[in-house]
């Protein structure tokens, strides 16, 4: 039995809807109000429709303060931090001394000489707080601080009833305000690809906040959302979960430790122009153009049916990768999902069959991702 040894406030509002806690990065966290396709469904497609809020204070939220804390999150993350102003976050990677990936985290420069880095699962505090060592640099995770995600279309329009400027935030931008009448962070951030907002907030506010959007906002459809539904809004707005995406999940056949690259994750994009100096920096770029397999998309031909997690992929007879997440969308009329496939047919339209584990065989291709939203105009719309 996992020991839950974080704690969410919201924790009983989970459990009157229904919620049963589950572990999730050692915090008991609502992966489902009822476990059932009709619930998956209604909430998935709220967040595309309407907006669903959604409680992921389960996200380790660490402050990095001092005066070397920008060497710090500079060392250990893939971004050049002198690019980020006050105001403002951006999302990075983390890597082990090997060049592969470890964690990923979005940085925020909430002030001079303060930051908050948010991850997840993977070992980015224990990055932070050794390359911290005998720095001027104070580490702090901060479970007072809870972040809750309102998402989807008409998250602004309710927003921007309550908190001027809304509406001119930016794309991963910050602002500091009230809401309800106490004090709250609002990211303009998410998981889901849509347009949504992360309201960070104190623990003694947490539940007035969260009561408070959905009496308010049920009128226009904003509704709490299951933890899962974040799987299935993921999958097609190309959004990896470490390490459900990766190869401490889907082990190398040849029992190559478990550790991807950014070139074979498709997240190269998230290390700053001609950046030298981070850990793992070296073997990083060395790597370029030796991927053993590419995170790539697949999207059924002619069915309906929801590609499962361990499926395996073949091409011209012959094995070439695995399904980590699929996802059935009756809304957007397709089905499809996330694999690693090897590099020679990660290709726009190369033919493939999907082999459930039950032995069911489907047609399918090849696809870039994201499959929503592929231009990201949603996400960063302005206005």
């Amino acid at each position: 039995m996992a020991i839950l040894w974080r704690h969410s406030a919201l924790a009983g509002r989970h459990a009157e809807i229904g919620g049963e806690l589950e572990d999730w990065n050692g915090m008991g966290t609502a992966w489902f109000y009822d476990n059932t396709p009709e619930r998956a469904k209604a909430d998935y497609e709220a967040i595309r429709t309407k907006a669903g809020l959604m409680d992921v204070s389960g996200l380790k939220k660490v402050h990095v303060v001092g005066e070397d804390a920008a060497y710090v999150i500079d060392r250990v993350t893939t971004r050049n931090v002198e690019k980020i102003g006050v105001g403002r976050s951006t999302y990075a990677a983390m890597l082990d001394e090997r060049g592969l990936f470890v964690d990923d985290c979005v940085i925020y420069h909430l002030a001079v000489n303060s930051w908050m880095v948010v991850h997840g699962t993977g070992t980015g505090m224990e990055q932070l707080t050794k390359v911290a060592a005998a720095k001027n640099c104070s580490v702090i995770m901060d479970d007072d601080l809870h972040d809750m995600s309102l998402q989807g279309p008409v998250a602004v329009d309710f927003l921007a009833k309550h908190i001027d400027g809304i509406r001119d935030l930016a794309y991963f931008g910050i602002m500091h305000t009230k809401l309800f009448g106490k004090n709250v962070m609002i990211s303009r951030t998410g998981y889901t690809g849509e347009r949504g907002y992360e309201i960070f907030v104190g623990r003694k506010d947490a539940v007035h906040v969260w009561d408070n959007i959905l009496s308010e906002g049920e009128s226009m459809g904003i509704r709490p959302t299951q933890f899962s539904t974040l799987d299935m809004l993921r999958i097609e707005s190309y959004l990896l979960f470490y390490p459900g995406d990766n190869s401490e999940t889907f082990p190398f056949e040849d029992g190559t430790p478990a550790g991807d690259s950014l070139w074979e994750l498709g997240l190269d994009f998230v290390v700053s122009p001609g950046k030298e100096g981070f850990i793992g920096a070296e073997n990083h770029y060395a790597m370029e153009g030796k991927e053993r397999f590419k995170i790539y998309g697949v999207k059924l031909s002619d069915s309906m049916d929801q590609m499962e997690m361990f499926a395996r992929v073949h091409a011209d007879g012959k094995d070439v990768g695995v399904i980590t997440y699929g996802l059935s969308s009756e809304l957007n009329n397709y089905s499809v999902a996330i694999a690693r496939l090897h590099p020679s047919v990660a290709k726009a339209g190369t033919k493939l069959t999907v082999v459930q584990p039950d032995g069911t065989e489907l047609a399918a291709t090849a696809e870039e991702m994201p499959f929503y939203d592929k231009d990201k105009q949603i996400r960063t719309a302005k206005g």
